[in-house]
C-alpha cells in the first residue's frame, strides 16, 4: 500500500511540475489535489452503498459479520454493548429492509445515538421512524425499567446526573468535580 501511495504521489509531482513551470507566477493557497486524494485522515471519504445480497450463504455470512463488527466496535463502550448485543441476537431474523434500517442506525454519530437510545434527548422523526432504532430503544428502556430505580434515573429529556459528586453540591461544596 505504501509503495502504491509513493508511486501515486510521484506521478502527481511529475504532472504538477510541468504545470508549475507554466503557472509559477500564481500563488497557491491550497495543497495539491493529488496529495489530498491519498491523505489517510481525510474526512471526505466516499463510501459506496453496501450491497445487500441475501441469496447466497457466503454473501450473507460476510454481510452479517461486517454489520456485527460495526455494531460491536464503535469506540463508545455503552453503544458497543447495547447495539452489539441487539445485533448479535437479531441479525439472523432481519430481512433486507431491516438490514438497510440497521445500516442507517450504524451510520449515526455515537453521542447523538446514545442520547436518543437512552432517552436523554428526543430523536428526529427520521430516526424514531426507523424500526431497528425503535427496537433497540425499546429494549434499552425495558432494561432500565427492570433494573434501575426511577429515583436513580434522570427525567426523560434531561441529561443524566453524575451520582458520584452530587452529594457535595451544597453550600461550601465545589461547583463541579469530586474535590
Amino acid at each position: 500500500m505504501a509503495s502504491f501511495r509513493n508511486a501515486a504521489i510521484n506521478v502527481c509531482r511529475v504532472i504538477n511540475s510541468n504545470r508549475g513551470t507554466v503557472q509559477s507566477h500564481l500563488p497557491s493557497f491550497r495543497p495539491l489535489f493529488c496529495h489530498s486524494i491519498f491523505t489517510p485522515f481525510s474526512s471526505h471519504t466516499q463510501t459506496q452503498p453496501l450491497e445487500i445480497d441475501l441469496s447466497n450463504e457466503e454473501g450473507k455470512r460476510r454481510l452479517f459479520n461486517r454489520l456485527l463488527y460495526r455494531s460491536k466496535q464503535r469506540g463508545f463502550l455503552e453503544l458497543d454493548l447495547v447495539l452489539g448485543k441487539w445485533v448479535q441476537d437479531n441479525i439472523h431474523t432481519l430481512d433486507e429492509n431491516r438490514i438497510r434500517a440497521l445500516i442507517h442506525v450504524l451510520d449515526l454519530e455515537n453521542p447523538d445515538l446514545w442520547k436518543w437510545i437512552s432517552g436523554q434527548e428526543e430523536p428526529p422523526e427520521s430516526v424514531s421512524a426507523n424500526p431497528v432504532f425503535a427496537a433497540v430503544r425499546e429494549r434499552v428502556m425495558k432494561n432500565l425499567d427492570t433494573h434501575a430505580a426511577p429515583e436513580a434515573r434522570a427525567t426523560p429529556g434531561q441529561p443524566w446526573v453524575r451520582g458520584w459528586d452530587d452529594i457535595k453540591k451544597g453550600p461550601g461544596g465545589p461547583a463541579s468535580g469530586n474535590q
